[in-house]
């Protein structure tokens, strides 16, 4: 919502959904000024299955990021996920089209335009055209052609694509609640912009959002996402085997997970004890933080062994020197990193998002890593945006002033 500098982000998960307000200030940084969260039962595995369920928690988020904010809101980013969408990578080649052979950012619309000419069944659409490098005459490994001399002009893109119906459904949620989506953005890439460090997606680094239904892999490599994929599993599979294993209901078991999960039943004490609810309102027993624990590893390295097992047909070819950052909800679980670690052989660090101000430590969870990222997507836009029409603006000045000197001349 660029009107007034401010930006909202939408998380609409399987467990919660969740609205941020920021505002933009002068030196650029996003000043967190709202938020509001509530549970959730109308997504699942991120696809819509309660409508209605979906309406009214995104309008009770809202209502709560604006009597915190002080602020209307009626649209912003929103983030997607789900088992529909799928990604691949194409390429577009254009002539460049001025006398002098020089660049323009026209140019560079007509060249992304052709890498989105692409055989796609009549029920998906496309989310994402993001640029992976640009060509000039050849040369390769270009991240903005803008202003350079050339006749060739190509782009190596990553696309992706998503059932038509499950994003016609997402935005209907939306706007019935009076929120406006500005944008869909891919819940790993957005995540990536919020835990991310600079060097780390130069080198080439894996986000993994390990949220309530799904979790998304991104993986990126100078600067720009690489590969992307959704597991059709996350944090709520760990919650259903404590359930089931513990025999008490889903939200105990979610709380359990939450306050008493880990990861390593081996360095976990068997003399620390969790006083566990009954199905059906009987008596709670006691059972003990190691068997919860050995209740808990296995999905976990269920999860990792699914990321592996992607990463490695994903055809890339380095060494992921950035290492994997686990984040999202289940990111929390104590010990996840560690495991994660001896099954993947490489660096890993929970991600925490980072780059924002004013009420940065309410969102400074893994859990609101798609938010925040959301925020910090919708701010880089609309800078790329507002240089754009600057420079445009510089241009026809520029073009009137050499127009009145030929007049006088």
């Amino acid at each position: 919502m660029a009107r007034d500098n401010m930006i909202v982000s939408l998380d609409i998960g399987s467990r919660k959904v969740a609205v941020i307000a920021g505002e933009v200030g002068r030196d650029g940084q996003i000043q967190v000024i709202g938020f509001g969260a509530v549970e959730s039962a109308g997504i699942r595995k991120g696809n819509v299955i309660d409508i209605e369920n979906t309406v009214r928690a995104i309008e009770a988020s809202i209502e709560k990021a604006e009597q915190m904010s002080g602020r209307e809101i009626d649209g912003g980013y929103v983030g997607i996920t789900g088992l529909t969408v799928s990604s691949l990578n194409n390429r577009g080649v254009v002539a460049v089209s001025s006398s002098d052979q020089e660049i323009m950012p026209e140019d560079v619309e007509r060249v992304l335009q052709a890498a989105r000419v692409i055989a796609l069944p009549h029920d998906r659409r496309i989310v994402h055209v993001i640029p992976r490098q640009y060509l000039v005459d050849g040369n390769e490994n270009i991240l903005d052609p803008i202003g350079m001399i050339g006749s060739r002009l190509e782009v190596e893109t990553h696309i992706v694509t998503i059932v038509n119906a499950a994003l016609q459904n997402i935005i209907k949620c939306c706007e019935r609640a009076g929120f406006h989506p500005w944008e869909l953005v891919l819940n790993g890439y957005a995540s990536g912009e919020a835990v991310l460090y600079p060097a780390e997606k130069e080198l080439g680094v894996v986000v993994v959002d390990m949220g309530g239904g799904t979790t998304d892999i991104a993986l990126f490599e100078q600067g720009t996402l690489w590969y992307t994929a959704v597991l059709p599993i996350g944090g709520d599979y760990i919650t259903s085997d404590l359930a089931v294993g513990l025999r008490t209901p889903l939200t105990q078991a979610e709380i359990i997970k939450k306050e008493h999960g880990g990861t390593l039943p081996a360095l976990t004490s068997d003399s620390e004890f969790v006083d566990v609810p009954s199905v059906g309102g009987r008596d709670t027993f006691r059972v003990s933080k190691k068997m919860i624990a050995s209740i808990i590893e296995p999905r976990v390295q269920e999860i990792i062994n699914l990321v592996k097992n992607k990463l490695d047909s994903s055809g890339y070819p380095g060494l992921l020197p950035g290492g994997i950052v686990l984040t999202g909800g289940s990111a929390l679980t104590h010990g996840i990193a560690e495991l994660a670690v001896d099954l993947l052989e490489k660096p890993v660090r929970v991600g925490y998002p980072e780059g924002i101000g004013g009420l940065a430590d309410v969102v400074h969870s893994p859990e609101y890593a798609t938010g925040v990222g959301l925020l910090l997507y919708g701010a880089r836009r609309q800078q790329v945006k507002e240089e754009h029409e600057d420079s445009l603006s510089m241009k026809a000045m520029f073009s009137k002033v050499k127009e009145w000197l030929q007049d006088l001349f």
